[in-house]
């Protein structure tokens, strides 16, 4: 079902510069100027010139094929040292193409189209259930895109499609692996059915790690080292290194922390077929469980009636057992937290999912065991802290690889090949 939903607001998300190039292929060259001018880094030739570790002339003749592309414009002009005249600020286009955004979790999805200037043009929340498999979620993830086109100019083309999935992926072969909420998932040809639908590069992500990007991007550049963990339907973890890129691991398996067992978990069985996981035992999916079996016990309904959204009414009421569990769970996944501070010493911590939104109860008790388990010199100086994008977050991580591949070197000659 298409609900209608208000644009989300999303701050200014901070795109990566390139390190000085000193290289002339045309392609470098060209994505180079383009990826300065869309981080901030540089807004005016003057300024590209030292930027990019390129010659002005080789910079300037960059800047006009940009322009005459439609993929950078003219924004105004900005003073000059001196008496000289102001210069030209230079800008991303907002024509030079869109980027389709799909947010998938466990049973909704968050969709949008975006220009290459961060402008959302249309977004919309719908209704999924990845148990149905791919076939019947991505149709409707595909119809609904298509319609949002409908809501932007239609002389724009379309330069890539980025969706997460909430379970592990292979980014490089684009299809999940043996995803444990996903049945019908494992191996299915997610990137190659987009590209074809749409004719454009597509992107597959793991969703919390989209979420991590979304949210460092939208944060000052102080804040990574960042791990944000995702308590949700099961529980996820994704890790932005220090240069504020996602890290992968070797396989593309890291910030799966789902199915780490913790000191004093119970013995509950997990999906993945072992017993004891964070995810059986701490995620909201785990306390609506074990909420329905103590309202049952209560005479408060039968075990197997309470829904996530009920979990999060209970707690947003200040139901007593609902609050307890939460705080049960919250000083399970502190345990894991403290374990990953360590390891990392990531200069954040962010926690997200549909429980914080609800209350500042999960928020609390992780807090309190982290300080409490890990040293200081990890702690020091860590924040500790609820998502800044909320539900968004997902949706601006994906703008940003969206983007960034739209304006790296292997994508923007098909960019500038286009117009004349």
């Amino acid at each position: 079902m298409l609900l209608p939903h208000p644009l989300p607001l999303l701050p200014s998300l901070r795109l990566s510069a390139p390190a000085l190039s000193g290289r002339i292929e045309a392609a470098v060259t060209l994505s180079t100027v383009a990826r300065l001018v869309a981080s901030g880094t540089a807004m005016s030739k003057a300024d590209l010139v030292p930027a990019a570790g390129l010659a002005r002339t080789t910079v300037s003749t960059a800047v006009d094929e940009l322009l005459a592309r439609g993929v950078l414009r003219l924004d105004g002009t900005r003073p000059t040292a001196g008496r000289g005249r102001p210069a030209d600020r230079l800008a991303l286009s907002p024509r030079g193409g869109h980027v389709l955004l799909a947010d998938i979790g466990a049973s909704g999805a968050h969709l949008a189209v975006v220009d290459l200037s961060q402008r959302v043009l249309g977004h919309t929340h719908v209704d999924v259930d990845v148990t149905d498999g791919p076939e019947v979620v991505l149709r409707t993830v595909e119809s609904h895109l298509t319609g949002l086109l409908g809501q932007a100019p239609d002389d724009v083309p379309v330069r890539a499609v980025v969706i997460g999935l909430p379970g592990p992926v292979d980014g490089q072969l684009g299809v999940p692996v043996r995803p444990p909420i996903m049945p019908g998932w494992h191996a299915y040809p997610v990137t190659a059915r987009l590209q074809q639908t749409y004719r454009c590069p597509a992107v597959l992500e793991n969703d919390v790690n989209l979420r991590a990007l979304g949210e460092a991007r939208a944060l000052p550049a102080d804040q990574v080292p960042l791990l944000f963990v995702k308590v949700g339907t099961g529980i996820g973890g994704g890790l932005i290194t220090r240069e504020g890129v996602l890290h992968h691991g070797a396989d593309g398996a890291a910030g799966d922390i789902g199915h780490v067992r913790v000191r004093g978990a119970p013995d509950d069985a997990c999906v993945c077929g072992n017993v004891g996981c964070i995810e059986a035992v701490a995620s909201a999916g785990a306390i609506a469980r074990r909420l329905a079996v103590a309202h049952g016990s209560t005479g408060r309904g039968g075990a197997g009636d309470v829904s996530i959204a009920d979990v999060r009414a209970l707690v947003g009421r200040g139901d007593p057992v609902a609050l307890g569990l939460v705080r049960e769970a919250a000083g399970l996944i502190g345990e894991l937290v403290a374990t990953l501070v360590h390891f990392y010493n990531p200069a954040r911590v962010t926690i997200g999912g549909s429980l914080t939104a609800a209350s500042d109860e999960l928020l609390a008790g992780v807090r309190s065991v982290v300080y409490q388990r890990a040293l200081p010199l990890a702690t020091r100086n860590l924040v500790l802290t609820n998502s800044v994008l909320g539900e968004y977050g997902g949706l601006a991580g994906a703008a940003v690889l969206g983007i960034e591949r739209v304006l790296s070197a292997d994508s923007i000659g098909v960019l500038t090949a286009g117009r004349s």
